[in-house]
C-alpha cells in the first residue's frame, strides 16, 4: 500500500507544482524584469533625477532632493563636491554619476544595495510556496484517496482468515462516493456470510443433536438383545422404525443441502397446475388427517398453470399442508384459502394448533426450529425451511402470521413465471396478522 501511496503522491504533486509554476512564470515574464535589472534601472534614474536637479536649479536644490529622497526611499544616495573639475572626466558607472557645473565636479552615487540576495529570496518565495502547498495538498489528497483502500484491504483479509464480524462502513467518516457504497456493499458481504457460517454450525449442530438421539436408541436396543436374545422379534422392529428415522432425517437434510447449494441454478420447470397439485395433496392429508377427527375446508378452486419445477412446488406444498395437520388439535379443523391474480397464486393454510409466539414467525423457518409450544409431534424442524427455499427459488415467499381466531397460518406466493429471487429476509414487512 505504500507504493501506491507514493503512485498517488509523486502524481498530485507533479500536477499541482506544475501548474501553479507555469501560471506564475508567465506573469513573470509578461510584468516583472529580473532583479538585476530592475536595480540597475531604479539606480539610474535616481542618479539621473538628482543630476538633472542638480544641473537645473543649482547645489541647494539637489541636496534637498537627495535628502527628501533618502527620508522617504533610503537607497544610499549621496551628493559631494569637489573643487577638482578633472575629476569629472572620470566615466560614470551603474552607481556614481560625475557633473561639472559653475567650476565644480559634483559626484553622485547610490549605495549599492546588500539585498539582492533578499531580492533573489524574495523572487524565489513564490516557488517555495508552491513547493510546500502542492507537497501539503499532494500529501492529504493522496492520504483521502488511500485510507479508504486500506480499510477494504484489512477487511479483506479479516474475511480471508475467517472473521466475519469485520465491518469497514463506519471507517469512511462522512464519505458519499463510490468508495462508501463499496464499503457498505462488503459490509452486506459480511454480514451475509457471518450468517451463512452461524447457520452452518448451528446446522452440524442440529444435526449431530438429531442423528445422537435415534442412534442412542439403536444402541439400547443392541444391549437389550445382549441381554434378552428371546425379544429379538419386538427388537427388530424397533430397529426398524428407529432406521427409519434415521433415513428420512437425511432425506430431509439432503434436499435442504439441494436447494441451498443450488439457489443460484437454473430451474428444469414444466407447466403444472398447481391447484390441482394442492388438491392431490389436500385429499391425501384428509384421509390422514381422519385418525384424528381432524378435518379439513377448502376454497379452492379454479386452475393456475404455472411454469414450475414440480417436484420443488410438490415438496413445498405437502410440507406446508402436513406441518398443519401435524399441530393442529384433535378434532379441529384446517381451512385452506386460494387466490389467484393475473401472475400470483395464493395459498393460505390455517390451522387450530398452539401457535408460536409473534417473536419466533421467523424462526420457524430456520433448520430444526420449533415453536416453543409446539409440544413433541416427531418431525425434524425442517419442512417450513424445505418449503421456503422451495418457493423462493421460483421467486415466491413464505411466511407465517397469526389469525385472530388463533393457531398459526402459512401464507405461500407462487408466480406464475420463475422471477428473481428475492432475499429471505424480506418477508417481515410484509406479513398479516
Amino acid at each position: 500500500m505504500p507504493r501506491l501511496f507514493w503512485k498517488f503522491f509523486v502524481t498530485i504533486w507533479l500536477t499541482l507544482a506544475t501548474t501553479v509554476a507555469v501560471i506564475i512564470l508567465m506573469v513573470y515574464l509578461f510584468q516583472i524584469p529580473p532583479p538585476a535589472e530592475q536595480e540597475h534601472q531604479e539606480r539610474t534614474v535616481i542618479l539621473n533625477l538628482t543630476a538633472n536637479v542638480l544641473t537645473r536649479d543649482g547645489e541647494d536644490a539637489a541636496e534637498r532632493f537627495v535628502r527628501t529622497s533618502e527620508d522617504t526611499v533610503p537607497v544610499g544616495l549621496t551628493l559631494l563636491k569637489t573643487t577638482d573639475a578633472g575629476a569629472c572626466s572620470d566615466e560614470n558607472t551603474t552607481d556614481t554619476k560625475s557633473v561639472l557645473k559653475d567650476g565644480f565636479c559634483y559626484h553622485i552615487s547610490v549605495t549599492g544595495h546588500a539585498s539582492v540576495v533578499l531580492d533573489y529570496l524574495a523572487l524565489s518565495m513564490p516557488w517555495i510556496a508552491i513547493f510546500i502547498s502542492s507537497t501539503i495538498s499532494a500529501a492529504a489528497l493522496a492520504r483521502y484517496l488511500i485510507r479508504p483502500v486500506v480499510h477494504l484491504r484489512d477487511g479483506l483479509s479479516a474475511l480471508a482468515h475467517g472473521r466475519f464480524d469485520v465491518r469497514i462502513g463506519n471507517e469512511m467518516a462522512g464519505r458519499r462516493d463510490e468508495v462508501t457504497a463499496l464499503a457498505h456493499d462488503f459490509d452486506s458481504t459480511a454480514a451475509r456470510l457471518q450468517e451463512l457460517q452461524d447457520a452452518q454450525q448451528r446446522l452440524f449442530h442440529d444435526v449431530s443433536h438429531e442423528l445422537r438421539s435415534p442412534l442412542s436408541r439403536l444402541q439400547a436396543v443392541v444391549g437389550v438383545l445382549r441381554q434378552s436374545p428371546g425379544k429379538l422379534g419386538v427388537m427388530l422392529d424397533r430397529m426398524d422404525r428407529e432406521v427409519e428415522r434415521l433415513d428420512a432425517l437425511v432425506g430431509e437434510v439432503l434436499t435442504l443441502a439441494r436447494l441451498t447449494a443450488k439457489s443460484t441454478a437454473p430451474l428444469k420447470t414444466q407447466t403444472l397446475d398447481v391447484i390441482d397439485l394442492l388438491n392431490e395433496i389436500l385429499s391425501d392429508a384428509a384421509f390422514e388427517a381422519q385418525a384424528r377427527n381432524i378435518s379439513i375446508t377448502r376454497s379452492v378452486d379454479g386452475v393456475f398453470p404455472a411454469e414450475v419445477e414440480g417436484e420443488l412446488i410438490y415438496r413445498a406444498l405437502e410440507n406446508i399442508v402436513r406441518n398443519a395437520v401435524k399441530y393442529t388439535a384433535d378434532q379441529s379443523r384446517i381451512s385452506v384459502l386460494c387466490e389467484t391474480t393475473a401472475d400470483i397464486l395464493k395459498i393460505r393454510v390455517v390451522d387450530q394448533g398452539p401457535g408460536v409466539v409473534r417473536d419466533e414467525l421467523e424462526r420457524i423457518f430456520q433448520p430444526f426450529a420449533r415453536g416453543s409450544d409446539a409440544g413433541p409431534r416427531g418431525g425434524y424442524g425442517l419442512g417450513l425451511a424445505i418449503a421456503r427455499q422451495a418457493v423462493e427459488r421460483h421467486g415466491g415467499r413464505v411466511f407465517a402470521s397469526l389469525p385472530d381466531t388463533g393457531g398459526l397460518a402459512i401464507t405461500l406466493e407462487l408466480p406464475r413465471r420463475p422471477t428473481s429471487q428475492g432475499p429471505s429476509g424480506d418477508q417481515s414487512s410484509n406479513r398479516t396478522s
